[in-house]
C-alpha cells in the first residue's frame, strides 16, 4: 500500500479505530470525495487504447473459476471482494470475522520477528478458517516497509537503494524474498512501488520519497526496475501488486494521515504512468489504487472512487486485466469522511475488485452495503459478479483453486 504499516499499526493499537495499510511509510489513501463519477474516461492520446474488460459472466462453463463462482451465492461472492487486516503475530484472532463474512483475503498487518516455522503454522491455521483459500498479503517492500523481520527474513534494502544497483542484484533480492514469503504461505505481496518521485521533490514527498520507497526519479528507469521485479517475484510463487496507481510520487501529503493529497500534474499521457504500464506488460497480478486526488483525470473524486481513473484509464486505456485492489479504506485519513459502507460500494462501483481495510470491524458494514446494493441494482450486481470473478482468477493464478 502506501506508507509502512508501522505508524498505522501503532495507531490501530492505541485508538478505537484502526489506521491504514502499511506501517511507517504509507500504503496509499488520500482525500474523501463524492460518489464515483460516471463521466467518460480521460481524453485519449496518440497511444492506442486497449480494451481489456472480460465478459461479466462469460468464460468456459467447465473452467475452474466459472465453476467456483457458480457455487457461490451473493453473500459469498461479496465476501470474496473483501481483504481484511489481521495482526501478523496473531492472525487467528480475526478468524471469526473471516469465516462469518466469507472474506476473500487477509492482510498481515504490523511487524513480526517470528520464525518462518511459526508464521507458516499461523498462516495455515488462518487458511483453515476459510471455505475458499484466501489471498494472504503482506507489505514486504524492503527498507522501512518490511512486515517480516525475523531470523528467517533478512533486512531488505529500500527500493531506492536497489534502484541504484544492478538489475541482477534487484532480481536476485526480489526472488529470494519471494521464496521466503511463499514458504510460509504468503501468496500476494503489496509491492512493488511503481511511483516515481521527482528529484526536485525527494523527501518532501511524505508517502514515498520520505522513506525512499521509490526505485528512482526517472520513470523510464523505474519502469525497467518494475519489469525486473514482477517476474522475479511471481516466478518464485508470490504475486505482485503495483502501487499506488496512478502515482503518489508528486503529492505533498500522506493519505494515511491527512486529507488533501493532490497531484495536479497527472494526465492520461503522463510519463509517470510508464512504470505501471511496464508492470502490466510484465504480467503483474494486481494493481493498487491510491486515495489521492488527480483533478486532471477526475475533478470530482479521489482515485479510489473514480470510474474515469479505475475503469477508463487503468482498465480500458492501459489494458489491465487483473485484480484491482484499493489502498486501505479502513483507517486512512483520506477516506474517513466517507462511511465504511459507502467506501466499499464506491470503490466497487468505480471498477475496483477487492476492498482492503485494516479495520476488521469494517467487514460487517462493507459486506452489508455491497449485498444491499446488489439486491436493488442489477448493474451493480453485475459489477460484483465481475469483481468476484477477477478475485477468483487471481486465486487460480496463485494456485489456490482446486477443481476436480
Amino acid at each position: 500500500m502506501k506508507r509502512s504499516l508501522a505508524a498505522l499499526t501503532v495507531a490501530v493499537l492505541l485508538a478505537p479505530t484502526a489506521c491504514s495499510t502499511e506501517e511507517s511509510p504509507q500504503a496509499g489513501p488520500a482525500v474523501a470525495s463524492s460518489a464515483p463519477t460516471q463521466s467518460s474516461a480521460p481524453s485519449q492520446s496518440s497511444r492506442p487504447a486497449r480494451s481489456s474488460a472480460p465478459p461479466e459472466t462469460g468464460g468456459d462453463a467447465g473452467d475452474c473459476v466459472t465453476r467456483t463462482l457458480d457455487g457461490l451465492d451473493l453473500q459469498k461472492r461479496v465476501g470474496q471482494l473483501l481483504m481484511i487486516g489481521v495482526a501478523v503475530n496473531a492472525p487467528s484472532g480475526a478468524g471469526d470475522t473471516l469465516r462469518r463474512y466469507h472474506v476473500g483475503g487477509a492482510f498481515l498487518r504490523g511487524r513480526s520477528t517470528h520464525t518462518a516455522a511459526k508464521l507458516k503454522s499461523d498462516v495455515a491455521r488462518l487458511q483453515r478458517t476459510a471455505a475458499l483459500p484466501m489471498l494472504v498479503a503482506v507489505d514486504q517492500e524492503g527498507g522501512s516497509v518490511q512486515t517480516l523481520k525475523g531470523p528467517d527474513f533478512p533486512r531488505l534494502p529500500s527500493a531506492y537503494r536497489l534502484g541504484e544497483g544492478s538489475r541482477t542484484a534487484l532480481r536476485d533480492t526480489t526472488r529470494g524474498s519471494a521464496r521466503r514469503l511463499a514458504g510460509i504461505g504468503v501468496n500476494l505481496n503489496l509491492a512493488p512501488v511503481a511511483d516515481t518521485v521527482p528529484a526536485n521533490v525527494g523527501e518532501a514527498n511524505p508517502p514515498i520519497g520520505a522513506f525512499r520507497r521509490q526505485f528512482g526519479s526517472d520513470p523510464a528507469r523505474v519502469a525497467a526496475d518494475i519489469r525486473t521485479v514482477v517476474p522475479a517475484s511471481q516466478d518464485a510463487g508470490v504475486l505482485t501488486t503495483l502501487k499506488h496507481f496512478p502515482g503518489l510520487g508528486r503529492v505533498r501529503v500522506n493519505t494515511d494521515t491527512s486529507r488533501g493529497a493532490t497531484d495536479n500534474t497527472a494526465t492520461a499521457t503522463d510519463p509517470y504512468l510508464g512504470p505501471f504500464e511496464a508492470g502490466i506488460q510484465a504480467g503483474t497480478a494486481a494493481v493498487m489504487i491510491s486515495s489521492a486526488r488527480y483533478p486532471r483525470l477526475d475533478p470530482d473524486a479521489i482515485a479510489a472512487f473514480s470510474q474515469p481513473i479505475i475503469t477508463g484509464l487503468l482498465r480500458d486505456r492501459l489494458g489491465f486485466d487483473g485484480l484491482i485492489i484499493s489502498d486501505d479504506l479502513g483507517a486512512a485519513r483520506a477516506v474517513t469522511g466517507v462511511p465504511p459502507a459507502q467506501r466499499a460500494t464506491r470503490f466497487i462501483g468505480a471498477g475496483g475488485d477487492m476492498v482492503l481495510t485494516i479495520v476488521p470491524a469494517d467487514a460487517a458494514p462493507m459486506a452489508g452495503a455491497l449485498i444491499a446494493k446488489s439486491e436493488s441494482d442489477q448493474s451493480f450486481r453485475s459489477r460484483v459478479d465481475d469483481a468476484a470473478r477477477r478475485v477468483l482468477r487471481t486465486k487460480e493464478k496463485a494456485g489456490l483453486l482446486r477443481c476436480s
